[in-house]
């Protein structure tokens, strides 16, 4: 019989991994081509007729770099276009979605704490929300009000907090935090997909035939670029979070995220204001070691949430009544729940791993598949079983949660 939760574990990584790797391919070239854009040297009259250039040495080798404000001459037939790490990067990460919270909602989306929706339910606000997200921010860009930079990034500042503040009402901390991530990063690759390619298009397509291309397709595509420049960050931080609860088990998970834009803004205005040859703010460091210092106090001012409910609901039902629950409940209470609590009682933690705690029948039932794949199928948990659980105890785990899929699918 196939073990579908260790396919579905594989699949999970499988897919993380691809994301990973496609963020990297994006982010990196993204990263370098801003760099290159701010280091030209653009005080030489070049013959070429070029804006800029810039020579850089890498990999043993020396680079002659040149940059076109419209187009040189004559335009090159092999023409490199930077598109398919954006799509692939957003394509992944939405399955990725899929994966884990969509066909987990009931385990890691909804949180009957914070709202009781069904899993449906929040996955079409999931879904919704992220398309709502692109037409706002595209319906304000493209409108008056977005002519002026400086009110624009702020506007878009305060959509976000507003965002943040929702996603914390609706879904679980881990979901709310992620679910900001993946609604800037909607926006950042529709930026690309949408605005950025389809005005390069139109610019050399306009070049081939002979016209002279309208200069604003390239401003309107420097903006949302620059937008996405300063969006990066962010989003890295809260596709990270789901790893560390100080960053989404609190009640002030919308301000630690409002504050996380922040960050990335000063830390990319160091790094543009250094590429761009126009001094060293190193003053943008100490801002994010304060923004930072005001994370870390908001994350623990208090700590968790306490107000659970104690019935368990959906899937987690199936878990609890499912047989041999009663012997897994008190392996977990004898092996794990001294580190999984509120309040630890293994010296050195002062709050459960990665926000997991397994102290009820509830919270038990509600993390059964991670139990089973990390404490019984794999050795993962206890970390170098340090709780000494015995194999007839792992393959208990593993005898519940079996039976209680199998009852499902029956």
């Amino acid at each position: 019989m196939y073990d579908f939760a260790a396919i579905g574990a594989w699949l999970e990584f499988a897919v993380r991994w691809t994301h990973v790797i496609t963020a990297i391919a994006w982010i990196g070239s993204s990263f370098y081509f801003i760099a290159l854009d701010l280091g030209l040297h653009r005080d030489r009259n070049l013959a070429s007729g070029a804006d800029g250039e810039e020579w850089q040495v890498h990999g043993g080798g020396f680079y002659h770099i040149q940059k076109y404000l419209i187009a040189p001459e004559k335009m090159p037939d092999d023409l490199v276009w930077f598109k398919w790490e954006a799509y692939s990067t957003w394509l992944t990460g939405f399955a990725l979605l899929i994966l884990v919270y969509y066909l987990g909602a009931e385990f890691y989306l909804v949180d009957p704490a914070i709202a009781d929706l069904a899993g449906w339910q929040a996955i079409l606000i999931s879904v919704g929300s992220l398309g709502f997200g692109w037409l706002a921010y595209d319906r304000i860009c493209k409108s008056k009000f977005g002519d002026d930079n400086t009110r624009l990034m702020l506007a878009l500042y305060v959509i976000l907090v507003g965002i943040a503040y929702f996603y914390t009402h609706v879904f679980s901390g881990r979901a709310a935090m992620l679910h900001l991530g993946a609604f800037t990063a909607t926006i950042m690759s529709a930026n690309v997909f949408f605005i950025i390619m389809p005005n390069q298009r139109i610019v050399v397509a306009d070049l081939k035939a002979g016209r002279v291309p309208d200069a604003k397709y390239g401003k309107i595509a420097k903006q949302r670029s620059t937008h996405n420049n300063y969006l990066t960050l962010p989003v890295i931080f809260m596709m990270l979070s789901n790893h560390y609860p100080l960053a989404f088990a609190t009640d002030w998970t919308w301000l630690i995220a409002s504050l996380v834009f922040l960050m990335g803004v000063t830390i990319r205005h160091y790094f543009n204001t250094v590429h761009s040859r126009k001094g060293n703010p190193t003053w943008t460091w100490l801002a994010t070691a304060v923004l930072f210092l005001i994370v870390m106090w908001l994350s623990t001012a208090p700590m968790f949430r306490n107000d659970e409910p104690e019935e368990a609901t959906g899937a987690a039902v199936r878990f609890a009544r499912a047989e041999g629950f009663a012997e897994v409940h008190d392996i977990v209470l004898g092996r794990c729940s001294m580190c999984h609590a509120a309040e630890p009682a293994w010296e050195g933690l002062l709050w459960p791993p990665k926000g997991v705690r397994l102290e009820t029948e509830n919270q038990i039932a509600r993390q059964a598949r991670a139990i089973y794949l990390q404490a019984g199928l794999g050795h993962a948990m206890p970390p170098a079983n340090l709780s000494f659980i015995e194999p007839a105890e792992r393959a208990k785990i593993v005898a519940w949660y079996e039976a209680a899929t199998s009852r499902d699918d029956g």
